[in-house]
């Protein structure tokens, strides 16, 4: 089979593999129909943050089960996405069904060989059918798309609220859709990215771009200088973590929900200010998988391809013959990627 094999760092080859053999645990055979990078693919294969070498990275991924196995709930044939996290079910956080919080996972992609291959095996509770009409491309967004309304889900959302999110990219404006899923009215979207920014405005967001001036500012002034009611961090920078307290109101929740790059530091000023506004923080990380009928990853897949809306997201549907280049091409910024979702 084919792969897209980072040998070591900074060097992706696409290769030959053999098809993985039958475990001793039981597990379905998948032929991999689509996966995605997620943004953490990008430091994984260039800034030596891979657990070890080779890996084939790919976390983001919807699948056609190709073989099944005693007991499965899927035939040969069935659609499926991917949850990419392998918890213990032994740990305390398994034993409530908080999985991303499991003290000794594995996951697809960065712990173990992951979606930028031709084939994988993968246990059946780890699958989730597609539904009919659901673009198999499209449905290897699950998983962000979960990482997304998981952070949502995290406030207490009245119809009406005030929104914003920092980030326009393809988390970014899942949650953005999200939050006016769940009611909240206007949902501002802050990037520097005009592309980015144009794609949101097309979707109905109003936007935010603070190369034309102060954030908070603009942020005030279209809420009637209240701030916002909900916000949420989703790019990862310390100014934009210092920028989402500044910006919300009276009683307000934040999420942080990106990866932070660099040192964040609250001054004495804000942090004050924090408690005189007695906001509430939150923390989010990954998504919930239980339970069964209404968590993240069923909730996602029962609102694509109706509210919640993919395909403008999607730049780039290359092969894995592409991926080397393709992964340069978003490390060095030649051109415009958002969302790059290997077509396999």
């Amino acid at each position: 089979m084919k792969a897209l094999v980072l040998e070591s760092n900074g060097n992706l080859v696409v290769s030959e593999r053999v098809v993985p053999p039958a475990p001793c645990d039981p597990s379905l055979l998948v032929r991999v129909a689509a996966c995605g990078i997620c943004g953490s693919d990008i430091p994984r294969a260039f800034d030596n943050a891979a657990y070890h070498h080779p890996l084939v990275m790919g976390h983001e991924l919807s699948a056609i089960v190709e073989e099944s196995c005693t007991g499965s709930r899927f035939k040969a044939g069935d659609r499926v996405a991917v949850f990419p996290l392998l918890p213990c079910k032994k740990c305390r956080h398994c034993q409530t069904g908080d999985y991303a919080q499991c003290s000794s996972y594995d996951y697809y992609g960065s712990r173990r060989d992951g979606g930028f291959e031709e084939y994988l095996r993968v246990p059946d509770a780890n699958l989730f059918r597609i539904p009919d009409g659901v673009d198999i491309i499209h449905a290897s967004m699950t998983e962000p798309a979960a990482v997304a309304l998981h952070g949502v889900r995290k406030m207490r959302i009245s119809a009406g609220d005030s929104a914003v999110v920092f980030g326009g990219g393809p988390i970014g404006n899942m949650t953005a859709q999200w939050l006016r899923i769940h009611g909240c009215s206007p949902v501002i979207v802050v990037d520097v990215d005009p592309v980015k920014l144009k794609i949101a405005q097309d979707m109905g967001f109003t936007t935010v771009n603070p190369k034309e001036g102060d954030p908070v500012a603009a942020i005030k002034a279209l809420t009637g200088g209240d701030g916002a009611l909900r916000v949420v961090e989703a790019c990862g920078l310390p100014s934009t973590f210092l920028q989402a307290l500044q910006c919300a109101a009276y009683f307000a929740e934040v999420v942080f929900m990106g990866n932070i790059h660099g040192t964040f530091q609250v001054g004495e000023k804000d942090f004050s200010s924090i408690l005189r506004r007695e906001l509430v923080i939150h923390g989010t990380w990954n998504s919930k998988v239980t339970p069964q009928g209404t968590n993240d990853w069923e909730t996602v897949l029962s609102f694509m391809g109706k509210q919640l809306v993919l395909g403008p997201l999607i730049s780039d549907t290359p092969s894995l013959d592409e991926g080397p280049e393709i992964f340069e091409s978003i490390r060095s910024r030649k051109r415009f990627h958002n969302k790059v979702i290997f077509k396999i």
